[in-house]
């Protein structure tokens, strides 16, 4: 009877140290998951020294493709407070292939997602495909000048999809084609760094995160992305 009390007590003790540890485990994920989401920085002052570039590269025979996000920038208001001046996007850049393992940078073209378009991409089925249409003069004189379509279809062996560009320039009297494939786990990347970033270019980080004072010790690190979505309309 003794010995049964103390095996039953040394499993409450355990029940009891695991349920702590556990505790302790998904306390550590929620306070790593608040630190990410209030972009609170645990790099230390390395960080502020430089700019930080990041995107995501896909090389293949004709063409590489680059993703990155572009945050929004942000205006003052006469209250006090701020405005979406410009949204943000997640800027593709395609750039044709000359030879093997060679690219040129000089022919690159833009297409910058919408948050509807990114969330088009995100929801993509295995056998669905999409299609989007940019003009940069659209409402204006100079309507259908530059058309850019990009198309996303799967590939025939179900492996992945097709990345097909199409920028045509009816001033510089141009049609350039990319095409690229993209393999089930690089889509699966794209999708999941797409669904992360998508609310912060929307600017909802800034909506729902502290109100923190931009303007007293200089911009902020993302402002130092020197990218700007008009830079699609470039070419």
């Amino acid at each position: 009877m003794l010995s049964r009390f103390f095996s039953l007590r040394r499993q409450a003790v355990s029940s009891s140290f695991l349920a702590e540890k556990l505790s302790y485990v998904r306390d550590a994920s929620w306070s790593y998951n608040l630190v990410s989401e209030r972009g609170i920085s645990t790099a230390g002052s390395e960080r502020s020294s430089g700019k930080a570039f990041a995107d995501f590269s896909i090389f293949k025979g004709k063409a590489a493709l680059l993703m990155s996000p572009v945050p929004p920038t942000f205006t003052k208001m006469d209250s006090g407070h701020q405005r979406v001046d410009k949204k943000g996007v997640i800027l593709l850049k395609f750039i044709p292939a000359i030879g093997q393992r060679k690219y040129d940078s000089e022919r690159k073209q833009f297409f910058a997602l919408s948050a509807t378009e990114v969330g088009c991409l995100i929801s993509l089925g295995p056998d669905e495909s999409c299609e989007f249409f940019h003009d940069p003069s659209m409402k204006s004189s100079l309507e259908g000048q530059v058309k850019k379509t990009l198309t996303i279809s799967p590939l025939n062996d179900g492996g992945g999809y097709m990345f097909n560009l199409s920028v045509m320039n009816a001033v510089q009297k141009t049609n350039e084609r990319f095409t690229l494939p993209v393999t089930k786990a690089e889509f699966s990347v794209m999708r999941t760094a797409c669904g992360f970033v998508l609310p912060l270019i929307m600017g909802w980080d800034r909506v729902i995160g502290p109100h923190l004072d931009r303007t007293g010790h200089g911009p902020p690190e993302q402002s130092a992305i020197k990218m700007d979505p008009d830079l699609e309309w470039e070419r």
